[in-house]
């Protein structure tokens, strides 16, 4: 069936300025079963069910546009913590910046090297989690970077990883365009924490595929650049094996067009995953889209997607989340929350809850919010002398709380708190 026009317009332009890049025979066939998504798909226009509220053109553009490197002199995010760092420079690993990779129970690779090698564990995860994620949405941006993406790295854990491992996205060109895809294998018993942070590059396309075996646990907590102008699109596809956990938390603050895809798939028995993200938008250029997809297909599984946003000066907010549980899923459990904080007018939040199930014996709940700042709260907050702007910020800090309350470590929650009311106070 051919595409309507407007799509293969769009995705004749993309794809006129790529090639798909060289490898072991596993890797070209890999790209090329990506490429031959991207093609069937096309890239997603407004037209696109799961686009109507996020006009894509910015990230679906033959070139990326341009974007103001942010100058700034904050200490480090994850600073205090014990950490192997690993830098990328507008996509483009920095061996120099980085740590020694060696940790016991870790094995580190890149990309590169891992799709050159005809023998490779990768050969098993490299575009899979990413192909079994189309249905019954379309990804083919996750799609395309699948083909044409050569930066990112490969983890194996086979025990349980003493110090996180952080990829730090550093943006030094105003007109980079970078994409990175990288794989996380937890191996069965096996633990890994993975802190991402900074803003890549001025249009950023990621994939993250984590696979996790059986009593296996991922925790993952990702701080989004500060950048007002970059763009992004990442793609995170996780597969849970019996008894495992999946634990991902995203912060986002500041940033032209964000787009954060979760797809989940709890494949084994008395599974654990929770998706949370904390979002702080500022101005009417700013646009923060969080698109969740979780599928219970085991018994006695649980899902939280909670998701918080903080809007002003015309911001806009999107959240278009669903829970699949199939048939003979039973004793299912799982929570979805999504709420606003609009603190004026102008700003928006669009939200798309969804649940399906085809299981009988579950407890799914599934809610959506949006409001003003609790003015009774405010005015007690005022009368005990504390300013207007700064008990605005107590109680914005108070409503994201339980989003950040997700994240596994609380030294890490801490940082990021700090982190967001610094942010809020050089706003008032």
């Amino acid at each position: 069936m051919a595409l309507p026009k407007l799509k293969s317009d769009v995705t004749e332009a993309r794809l006129a300025g790529l090639t798909l890049p060289a490898g072991a025979d596993w890797a070209t066939e890999a790209r090329q079963a990506a490429l031959g998504r991207v093609a069937s798909m096309g890239l997603p226009t407004r037209r696109d069910e799961y686009w109507r509220y996020t006009d894509p053109a910015a990230l679906t553009a033959p070139e990326a546009p341009a974007a103001a490197v942010l100058a700034t002199d904050e200490t480090p995010i994850f600073g205090a913590v014990d950490r192997i760092r690993i830098v990328f420079v507008d996509g483009v690993f920095d061996p120099a910046a980085s740590d020694d990779l060696s940790e016991t129970g870790l094995e580190v690779e890149f990309l590169s090297s891992a799709m050159s090698k005809d023998i490779h564990w990768a050969k098993d995860l490299y575009g899979v989690l990413e192909a079994r994620g189309q249905k019954p949405v379309d990804r083919s941006l996750a799609a395309l970077n699948t083909a044409f993406a050569t930066q990112g790295v490969v983890i194996r854990a086979t025990a349980k990883v003493a110090r996180p491992v952080n990829l730090i996205y550093l943006h030094q060109s105003e007109t980079s365009d970078a994409m990175l895809h990288n794989l996380v294998r937890v191996e069965a018993g096996a633990e890994v924490t993975l802190l991402e942070n900074g803003p890549a590059a001025a249009r950023f396309s990621k994939v993250l595929e984590v696979d996790i075996a059986d009593r296996g646990a991922f925790h993952h907590v990702r701080a989004q650049g500060r950048d007002h102008q970059r763009r992004a699109v990442t793609h995170c596809f996780a597969r849970l094996g019996t008894e495992s956990t999946f634990k991902s938390f995203t912060l986002t603050v500041n940033g032209r067009l964000t787009r954060n895809e979760c797809v989940i798939e709890l494949t084994g028995d008395d599974s654990v995953a929770h998706v949370a993200g904390a979002c702080v938008g500022d101005g009417d250029d700013f646009l923060h889209d969080d698109t969740v997809f979780i599928t219970h297909d085991a018994v006695g599984c649980e899902s939280r997607q909670v998701f918080k946003k903080v809007l002003r000066n015309g911001a806009t907010g999107v959240f278009q989340g669903k829970i699949l549980v199939k048939p003979g899923a039973q004793k299912t459990d799982g929570y979805q929350i999504s709420q606003s904080l609009l603190l004026d007018d102008d700003s928006q939040f669009l939200a798309k809850p969804e649940l399906e199930i085809y299981a009988d014996d579950v407890a799914c709940s599934h809610g959506s919010t949006s409001g003003a700042i609790d003015e009774t709260a405010l005015f007690y907050l005022q009368s005990r002398g504390i300013p207007r702007k700064a008990a605005t910020d107590l109680l914005t800090l108070a409503f994201l709380a339980e989003a950040l309350d997700e994240i596994e470590d609380p030294a890490l929650a801490e940082d990021l708190r700090d982190r967001l009311e610094g942010w809020l106070g050089r706003r008032r």
